[in-house]
């Protein structure tokens, strides 16, 4: 029971700063919508590059992708760590520098806005809106479910699941609210440093436990179950599954509403220029690390009960109960750092994009705030209830969101640089995608890959054509501004 408590007060004592930070962020925030949803566009390197870093990581990274290396062996470094890491920095410059320019010159605040501007439609608005908000749930879910597992893993079920899901909810809650996107920034940057950290020493010290990087490697040779782990391919890492996971991930990533929005917030260009030349390195320098534990375990004497996660178990086996309990609040940072910028999001998409032009036109920004933080208390709220029944494993949830919000990027990058798109073929893209890859998770009729290549990234494809083949055959609407995207923006 001492160690339970010490556990708890480590987990709850980090909870606790997090939550100071926002406070003090919530003192120098003007109560002004883009201070609340893009802190003024003032953001530095640092603090872009880690609350993007921040944002991006998750339950999926901290217990899904060390359960997959260690179930499937460690080339998930290969997709997550490495191809992921270059496909976004490489969106971040096509997509993002570009939508810095457009936020900078209009004012936009959410993709809806200067989507719904371009083609002079709110129902395209809407549809964005929607459409995020409704791949948005799953993920704020995925970490409610990695948050109750974690706690209850960890402290071998004297905090259920039902308890440490709720103790998340509640304090993102209560920070989100209290201090806009400022203060989800400072405490980003405080818990990606915390995890990159606390990561690092953890490998080195089961490492160290262990015999070192030599013989946890042995061990795994040594098994005849994980002594193909060290060779490349297998019947799961298939070139097309790796390709599929790895494109739908990346261009996932980039229309997250957390990520995208980030792209309106820098301070200025060169500060955006640094955060995605620095974005790969990031990545690698957190993904080796907590996937090679997970790959590792496999070849270890650790006892992983079926459905469990790896990284807490394997903490637990050789590292004292302080440190385990220190990563696991790192974990834990992870997990709130993206559901409290995703909720903030969430919440700008709902009030900016349905709320004022279906409900009401003339919304003051003092109801918007009010709105916008209602909004975070019933999202997050219905979440934590609906992640009570763990309807699906924590990489279905982020494999199925991922693969969601990929459907978005190949109709908006081409209304970025093709001058043809019309409303109405960007519009079809987005319907018909979405539509396919919906059918593909709930429609038994409707496969979910084709030899080999997920349903993801066929739909991708799909919304591409439609998209390119309806604006050729269609005309632009008169209140579409196609200047605005092309015309004195000074990109390079």
């Amino acid at each position: 029971m001492r160690a339970v408590t010490l556990q708890l007060a480590i987990i709850v004592g980090y909870l606790l700063l997090a939550l100071a930070v926002g406070l003090v962020a919530y003192r120098l925030t003007d109560r002004t919508a883009e201070d609340f949803y893009l802190a003024s566009r003032t953001l530095g390197t640092v603090v872009l590059l880690f609350t993007t870093f921040a944002t991006l990581l998750s339950a999926f990274t901290f217990f899904a992708g060390p359960n997959i290396a260690y179930a499937q062996g460690p080339e998930w470094i290969l997709v997550m760590g490495l191809m992921d890491g270059i496909i976004f920095a490489i969106l971040w410059y096509v997509i993002g520098y570009k939508q810095w320019l457009l936020g900078q010159q209009y004012g936009y605040v959410t993709l809806g806005e200067m989507l719904g501007d371009r083609f002079g439609s709110r129902w395209l608005r809407g549809l964005v809106a929607g459409v995020s908000l409704l791949w948005l749930f799953p993920y704020v879910m995925l970490q409610q479910v990695g948050a109750g597992t974690a706690l209850e893993a960890l402290t071998d079920g004297v905090v259920s699941y039902e308890l440490g899901a709720g103790l998340i909810t509640v304090f993102m809650i209560l920070y989100v609210v209290a201090a806009g996107m400022r203060g989800v920034a400072w405490t980003d940057t405080l818990q990606g440093a915390f995890m990159l950290v606390t990561t690092w020493v953890a490998l080195l010290w089961v490492l160290a436990a262990v015999g070192g990087p030599g013989a946890a490697t042995a061990a795994l040779a040594s098994t005849p179950d994980t002594a193909g782990y060290l060779s490349l391919g297998s019947g799961y890492y298939t070139p097309q599954w790796i390709l599929s996971t790895a494109i739908t991930i990346g261009f996932g990533v980039a229309m997250f509403p957390q990520v995208n929005q980030r792209f309106f917030a820098a301070g200025s260009k060169a500060v955006l220029k640094r955060s995605f030349a620095l974005w790969p390195i990031l990545c690698v320098l957190l993904f080796v690390p907590s996937f090679m534990l997970g790959a590792w375990a496999a070849g270890l004497e650790v006892s992983i009960p079926e459905g469990a996660n790896v990284l807490p178990l394997i903490l637990d086996a050789y590292t004292p109960t302080w440190f385990a309990a220190l990563v696991i609040a790192g974990a834990m940072a992870a997990m709130m750092s993206s559901s409290d910028s995703m909720l903030l999001s969430g919440s700008s998409y709902f009030t900016r994009d349905l709320y004022r032009p279906f409900v009401d036109r003339t919304l003051s920004d003092s109801r918007e705030g009010l709105l916008a933080r209602g909004g975070v208390v019933v999202f997050a709220t219905a979440a934590f209830f609906a992640s009570l029944f763990q309807p699906a494993t924590l990489f279905d949830l982020g494999n199925a969101a991922f693969s969601g919000f990929a459907q978005l990027a190949l109709p908006v990058l081409l209304a970025l640089y093709w001058r043809k798109v019309t409303r109405a073929g960007i519009t079809a893209g987005i319907l018909a995608s979405q539509g396919f890859y919906m059918a593909s998770l709930f429609v038994a009729a409707v496969p979910g890959s084709y030899a080999g290549w997920s349903a993801g990234l066929v739909g991708m494809g799909l919304g591409l054509l439609i998209t390119i083949a309806v604006s050729l055959v269609t005309s632009p609407a008169a209140d579409e501004q196609r200047a605005i995207y092309f015309d004195g923006l000074g990109a390079d």
